[in-house]
């Protein structure tokens, strides 16, 4: 994979983070996986709201033509709401993103806000000019990580989520407890710790299985040396790095 196809993040600890980016072709494929969920629930919406205006028109024209205002909103809300409520729920991805393994992400390697979501979505109407997406391709053409309007002023790209056999969902909590940190007073995390470890938990799952082993290894040494904990303290350097996390977020309630 050349450094074109792919995210590298350098972290303050000096780690580097790589994210497989998404092509135009399986970006246009889950787009037209979610236009086909969207035209089947808007033709759903069609014949309920045509038959409501039918049956409203009976008795008060002005009736028939308020459900008919109605609908468009609807539809119109529809059509650009999906996304930007997917992306806010689902960390970043639709339903057709989720079948195609695609998901939105900050360019810093974090999961997206709901306003980074509403943000880029709500420029779908400038990216589609003058038709069929037109703008946003000619601009993910011309950019290195095949942006479209949208991400640029969202500060987003989206990547491709290799799964993993064996693996879990990377935003699932995990089945197994996280493993305890051996020490007392408890070590700290600091913020960049913080960052450069949550990085890691939130992309491993678009890893490699050695390159995810050896990162989590390798950011386990680094917290361990410091914090004076034994590699035989903490066997599990991915467990290691969930308990300190944790432990951090509820100390200093981040997030």
């Amino acid at each position: 994979m050349s450094s074109f196809d792919k995210l590298t993040i350098e972290t303050p600890e000096q780690t580097a983070l790589e994210f497989p980016l998404a092509g135009i072709g399986s970006r246009f494929l889950a787009l037209a996986l979610d236009f086909l969920l969207l035209t089947a629930g808007s033709t759903v919406l069609l014949i309920v709201f045509a038959i409501s205006a039918a049956s409203f028109s009976l008795y008060s024209k002005q009736a028939g033509l308020w459900t008919i205002a109605i609908l468009i909103f609807v539809v119109f809300s529809l059509q650009f709401g999906y996304f930007a409520l997917f992306e806010s729920l689902w960390n970043g991805q639709t339903p057709g993103k989720r079948w195609t393994h695609l998901r939105v992400i900050k360019d810093s390697g974090r999961p997206i806000s709901a306003y980074d979501a509403i943000l880029r979505n709500l420029l779908r109407i400038v990216d589609a000019l003058p038709t069929m997406y037109a703008a946003g391709l000619v601009t993910m053409l011309i950019s290195r990580e095949n942006k479209r309007i949208g991400d640029y002023a969202a500060g987003t790209v989206v990547i491709h989520e290799k799964p993993l056999l064996g693996v879990g969902s990377i935003w699932q909590q995990s089945a197994a407890p996280a493993q305890p940190l051996a020490a007392a007073p408890a070590p700290r995390l600091s913020l960049e710790e913080l960052q450069l470890v949550e990085a890691f938990l939130d992309r491993r799952g678009s890893l490699e299985p050695h390159v995810r082993s050896a990162m989590a290894r390798q950011i386990a040494d680094r917290l361990g040396e410091r914090w004076s904990i034994p590699a035989s303290d903490r066997p599990d350097a991915e467990r290691f790095l969930e308990a300190a996390a944790e432990q951090r977020r509820q100390t200093a309630r981040f997030r």
